[in-house]
């Protein structure tokens, strides 16, 4: 029978309500617990520059309330404890032929536009027994095979349940379950669906699961070493196993080369066509306040990369706009940071990329499929003063394509501050 997150994770916070309320244990639960508020001003700004775009520009601006609360346990062979993330986003400008940023939920009827305010409210129970914890409810998993999406105004929400286990040391183990999202610019819980962006070429019978199972391991041999393996079952679409390794090779002082390698074999599992080898390795030389990184990434097999909608992938090359990840694609990246606090500006970082994506197989008789991505990130968090720690990031990127995609320019100007509650 299928499981309901929501009454269940209902059920055990009455349960750890009342055994905070009767016992001592209620002191823990209560000191060890924190409260954010999290404000972010965002402005999305995107042209669409080929000549038959079906709508020119998307340009929204909206402010949005991230207000989080984390328990802490009560004492006992079995902690209990419970999380909650209150979420809203109000429009400040948006018009119909202008809507669609993923900033602001749209209106049934698109054509009347955005909404003028939207929001959800998510509960997580929880259980700890010496190193481990088992989370049921509303979830922003942070794995390689599903990333939740936190870059517009509001973040991706899950409800599933989910085992983290740290009982030996440097090895961290992740295993559960997903069975709904919540999109990014959205307030109802959904089942989730495969990613149709790029030329993917990927065919299925469904167009929706109900079901997502993940299991991870990562282990952290020295202070320089990780290795990981994750996989991912889609059910109806695909299995996915992926491995990686980051390195990070001391040079001498103040300087050292990072090399993060990855590798990620999808197939399908008997409802789409998903056959995928994805391969990324991105090397990182840091000099001082500089670095500068050199990466590559490889498709194969007969579609691209396949992974949940409105997620991250796991890729090297996912970047503002692009994943990079159509069949056969070939790309590389060459990327600089630099931080301003060597030269006294602490606070102050800036980062430019460039992607280049080729061999792109769109289908017979026709010729490969071509793109390339700039993007430019400046960065600012306030040091001191009454504004202390209020973030201002300008992001810009660029992308062209060829035979394929769209040809886009996008501004984003985020303004964000967190207020600690307790």
């Amino acid at each position: 029978m299928e499981c309901n997150t929501r009454i269940l994770a209902a059920r055990l916070l009455l349960a750890g309500g009342v055994i905070s309320l009767s016992t001592p244990a209620a002191a823990d639960f209560i000191k060890d617990s924190k409260a954010s508020l999290e404000l972010r001003n965002f402005y999305f700004n995107r042209d669409f520059r080929q000549y038959n775009a079906a709508q020119s520009k998307q340009e929204e601006w909206a402010q949005g309330f991230l207000l989080r609360y984390e328990s802490g346990y009560t004492e006992g062979l079995i902690g209990v404890g419970f999380d909650a993330i209150g979420l809203l986003g109000v429009k400040l400008d948006s018009s119909p032929d202008r809507a669609g940023s993923g900033l602001l939920k749209r209106h049934s009827d698109t054509r009347k536009g955005a909404q003028d305010e939207y929001g959800e409210m998510g509960l997580t129970a929880k259980l700890r027994t010496s190193k481990s914890t088992l989370k049921l409810g509303t979830l922003l998993p942070k794995l390689p095979t599903v990333l939740a999406n936190d870059s517009r105004l509001l973040p991706q929400t899950f409800e599933g349940v989910q085992l983290t286990s740290l009982e030996i040391d440097g090895l961290t183990v992740d295993a559960g379950r997903l069975t709904q999202v919540n999109q990014r610019d959205s307030s109802d819980y959904e089942d989730m669906s495969i990613t149709r962006t790029g030329a993917k070429g990927i065919i299925s019978r469904r167009v929706d699961s109900d079901s997502f199972d993940f299991a991870s391991l990562n282990y952290k041999w020295t202070g320089n070493l990780t290795t990981g393996y994750a996989y991912g079952h889609l059910d109806n679409f695909y299995d996915q196993h992926m491995v990686n390794l980051t390195y990070i090779l001391p040079v001498t002082t103040g300087q050292s080369l990072k090399s993060d390698l990855r590798f990620a074999r999808s197939k399908d599992d008997g409802g789409s066509n998903v056959d995928n080898n994805a391969f990324g390795a991105m090397f990182t030389y840091s000099l001082g306040s500089h670095a500068f990184g050199l990466g590559y990434q490889a498709m194969r097999g007969n579609t691209g990369f396949a992974y949940i909608n409105g997620t991250d992938p796991f890729l090297l090359n996912f970047v503002q706009i692009s994943d990079f990840a159509s069949k056969d694609e070939r790309s590389w990246q060459a990327r600089y940071d630099y931080n301003f606090a060597a030269i006294g500006i602490p606070g102050l970082t800036f980062m430019t990329r460039y992607l280049n994506g080729s061999n792109v197989d769109l289908g017979s008789n026709r010729p490969e499929g071509k793109e390339w991505e700039r993007d430019t990130d400046i960065g600012y968090v306030v040091q001191g003063g009454p504004l202390k720690n209020v973030g201002v990031k300008w992001r810009n990127a660029t992308v062209r394509s060829t035979n394929f995609g769209n040809d886009q320019d996008e501004n984003r100007l985020i303004i964000s501050y967190t207020l600690p509650i307790w």
